[in-house]
């Protein structure tokens, strides 16, 4: 008999949608001293997780992968990663659950280059980084100093101080790229990336193909989806389509477009089509993803 992975929202509660759930702050041990320092392996299909193991040690699995990691760690989980964990009980730490969708949405208009970070699973030690160690620290307990109480424009702060994990990230990435001096080849290949990531800004309204793409870009298709997953963790088709999600995201929530004329805004010949297309891709139809956004936006505006 074939074992069934559980799907949480967090560890033990049943999952929901990530906009609705998109953003928690807890201490290691608030969740796993009950659970005896142990999660087993299991999987969030919309939340991204980034647990930061201060004291302790872990062992991970994360897609039939097992590791042992040391503090200080961060543990990167993206959405759909079959993981779980095993703690040595002196462990201390805290965990942050977010909405992947959300957040590759705002990253994907404010820093494109941390996409992929967010589609890896990882374990990043930072022994070797002291400073970016003690940044990093200082911005969870500043999440969940920020989640004690509600607060005006709560969402954006906690928006930037997530966003800014990735960015810190990616800059120790950076520096290890460089120290392995790989700099000029991976300056090349971003160079090109930020090209592609352009085009697809520019003409996201025009259904274009990675045909289409590529051709703009002056080589092969299939060169142009390996860069792109070598670079940011997805195919040119994976890119091109999150980019029109997030334009349909931004449109329902911000605009008064009905579906037909936001379909067609989009470049999609066929209402019906656009709705099948929004929901394999966010698992809710263009009118249920308005109404959750447009209700949670309204919740955390009328808090205190």
């Amino acid at each position: 008999m074939t074992a069934t992975i559980p799907v949480y929202s967090l560890y033990g509660e049943q999952s929901g949608l990530g906009w609705e759930n998109f953003f928690n702050v807890e201490l290691l041990s608030y969740r796993s001293k009950a659970l005896n320092w142990r999660a087993s392996p299991h999987v969030h299909d919309s939340l991204i997780q980034v647990l930061f193991i201060q004291h302790g040690n872990v062992d991970v699995l994360m897609n039939c992968t097992r590791q042992k990691a040391r503090a200080p760690c961060l543990i990167l989980v993206p959405a759909q990663t079959v993981h779980g964990f095993e703690y040595t009980p002196d462990s201390e730490g805290l965990t942050i659950t977010a909405s992947q969708q959300l957040f590759e949405l705002l990253s994907g208009i404010l820093s494109p280059g941390i996409l992929k970070l967010m589609h890896t699973p990882s374990v990043v030690s930072l022994e070797s980084f002291p400073e970016e160690k003690d940044i990093i620290w200082e911005i969870y307990y500043a999440m969940l100093d920020e989640l004690r109480v509600p607060l005006l424009n709560q969402t954006a702060m906690c928006a930037s101080l997530f966003i800014s994990i990735f960015v810190h990230l990616s800059r120790m990435s950076d520096r290890l790229s460089l120290e392995n001096q790989q700099s000029d080849n991976t300056s090349r290949k971003a160079s090109q990336i930020h090209k592609f990531l352009a085009l697809v800004e520019k003409k996201c309204h025009q259904r274009l193909t990675v045909n289409d793409y590529s051709m703009e870009m002056g080589m092969p298709a299939g060169h142009l989806s390996r860069l792109c997953r070598l670079m940011l963790g997805m195919s040119s088709l994976d890119v091109i389509n999150m980019r029109v999600i997030q334009e349909a995201q931004r449109e329902l929530i911000y605009t008064s477009k009905t579906i037909k004329q936001l379909a067609a805004f989009l470049g999609f010949n066929d209402e019906a089509y656009f709705t099948r297309f929004f929901h394999k891709h966010t698992g809710v139809s263009p009118s249920q993803f308005r109404e959750r956004a447009v209700r949670q936006i309204s919740m955390v505006e009328a808090s205190p």
